[in-house]
């Protein structure tokens, strides 16, 4: 057994042991924050570098998973597990009747932030706010067990399906759609030009965030080669840079800038942003990866305060080639909103860190997947015919849905795809009686990144194709078909109002023993029993 599977599966039965004993109530959903304008200027201060000091001998930091009133310091009003944490509701997909739209159309979503808190609410002892949890992020979490594309290939489509425990009747099946990229070795990937962009607001001490910040970065620069790039900014109240376009040989001095942030002050993103952008561009490599890495618990209250205004003043410097990811920190006082949205305009992607295990996935295990596009503006089409499928129904991406008629409008922005990623949709479909034939098509359209070029694949599934029962399905389905049921009775979706939490426990104690005790699969099982004892608890 290798040292890093070791540690997965110690971190995964520590993760159990937590869960185990956890209690509480469930999550309250608060209303979005106000957007507040503040008529002034963004002040920039380029902070002189200080003079190195000696590194503290490294030692392994996790990050505590207190209590909820631990966790914000203060008497929790109204039962409600942590203060001011803002999340947005899209709905949930309706059935939809093939005679009547025949096309389903989304932009791929990488982001895997709305598992990742779950796993945080459900750790501490709560129920998930309904409100935080997407679909298509919890299963985009997990290995789907697709095979590479061919040489010379930049995706493969992979599709299967079969009836489900959780389906209506013996006429719907599930359908899962596959989208897999081509890796890139370590190695090979691009030299990168990033800039961080820290918060070190009030907020940020926290549970010790700006430390487990820290220990996430120190990560990455550990990653990093001589011909790599790396600038600092901070905001507070202010923003400000405290290191200057730095090369990757020069870690301590890296290291050390790191090192020495404290938290201060209020919360200007906004600022932070722009001045983040204006580093990257002093720094910009017309022939590598260009990222603004955002690390923040996302709450804005100096300057503009939303997504969609805070977007608008870095939109233009964002359009130069610079794409943004944006890693969240921290329960309570946290907003999911702002940092999925900004990722969602930035052209990168969005991830949520509640360990240092999951920093390590991360910027370590996943790094070139995290910093090298091989997509730009991806997204999928499926035509359903109308003579096999009565009806379907997308299970999640409801805030990534495209127009129909926008598929081949490439001025649209759509979804961005990292090195080695793969996207999954499921449809639950409603067959015809006796039905047999094509089932779909399934059409994918990106950009490639370096030419520019458009690219169009197509792929055809047949009702032959799908399994006659569930079990006879490839444990890879089964396992996405169970942890969409679990998001999708956390969220109390319409469609889930039959299934139970138990059911979905006992058969992800199954299923896990067909994956080899992965220690993902083994965690989410641990999740999962501990949402069954907190549903009912009720």
């Amino acid at each position: 057994m290798t040292p890093k599977l070791t540690r997965n599966l110690l971190i995964a039965a520590l993760v159990f042991g937590i869960v185990a004993s956890a209690c509480g109530g469930a999550a309250a959903t608060a209303e979005p924050p106000v957007e507040a304008n503040v008529q002034e200027e963004p002040r920039y201060i380029v902070e002189e570098p200080a003079a190195e000091e000696p590194m503290e001998a490294e030692e392994e930091y996790y990050a505590p998973l207190p209590s909820a009133t631990q966790a914000v310091g203060l008497d929790i009003p109204n039962d409600a597990p942590y203060q001011d944490n803002f999340f947005d509701n899209y709905g949930v997909n309706p059935f939809l009747d093939t005679e009547d739209d025949r096309l389903s159309t989304f932009a791929l979503d990488v982001d895997t932030g709305s598992y990742t808190i779950a796993r945080r609410y459900l750790s501490d002892g709560y129920l998930p706010d309904n409100d935080s949890v997407r679909v298509e992020e919890f299963i985009n979490y997990f290995e789907q067990g697709y095979d590479f594309p061919p040489e010379g290939q930049a995706f493969a489509i992979h599709m299967d399906g079969g009836a489900a425990p959780f389906t209506e009747s013996i006429n719907y099946q599930m359908l899962r759609v596959g989208i897999q990229g081509y890796s890139v070795l370590p190695s090979e990937r691009k030299d990168v030009n990033l800039t961080f962009v820290i918060d070190v607001s009030g907020s940020m001490d926290l549970e010790n965030r700006l430390e487990l910040v820290k220990d996430a970065l120190e990560l990455l620069v550990e990653q990093l080669r001589p011909s790599d790039i790396v600038s600092i900014v901070v905001y507070g109240s202010q923003a400000r840079v405290v290191l200057e376009p730095t090369s990757g040989a020069e870690a301590g001095t890296i290291l050390s800038a790191i090192n020495r942030l404290q938290p201060e002050g209020s919360t200007n993103a906004e600022a932070g942003l722009q001045l983040g952008y204006e580093m990257n561009l002093r720094g910009f490599n017309a022939e590598g990866i260009n990222r603004v890495i955002l690390c923040s618990d996302g709450v804005a209250n100096v300057g503009n305060t939303g997504a969609g205004s805070i977007w608008e003043t870095i939109e233009a410097r964002a359009s130069e080639g610079i794409t943004l990811t944006t890693v969240g920190f921290g329960m309570g006082n946290y907003n999911d909103v702002l940092m999925e949205q900004l990722a969602d305009n930035g052209d990168g992607h969005y991830a949520y860190v509640d360990t240092l295990n999951e920093a390590e996935r991360l910027f370590e295990d996943n790094l070139t997947s995290t910093l090298q596009v091989i997509a730009m503006d991806a997204k999928v089409q499926v035509d359903f015919n109308p003579a096999v499928v009565s009806r379907y129904r997308l299970v999640g991406f409801e805030n990534r849905a495209i127009a129909d008629e926008d598929f081949r409008d490439d001025t649209v922005d759509a979804g961005e795809v990292g090195a080695g990623h793969s996207v999954t949709a499921l449809y639950e479909i409603k067959l015809h009686p006796e039905a047999v034939g094509e089932v779909a098509t399934v059409y994918l359209r990106w950009q490639d990144p370096d030419t520019r070029e458009v690219i169009e694949l197509g792929e055809i599934f047949f009702s032959q194709d799908l399994a006659d029962n569930f079990a006879e399905t490839s444990p890879y389905f089964q396992w996405t078909v169970l942890v969409a049921e679990f998001a999708e009775v956390l969220r109390e979706s319409y469609w889930a109002q039959s299934s139970s939490m138990a059911a979905i426990m006992e058969e992800s104690q199954r299923v896990s023993r067909l994956l080899d005790l992965n220690p993902d699969v083994l965690e989410f099982v641990s999740l999962v029993e501990v949402a069954n004892r907190l549903v009912s608890a009720q």
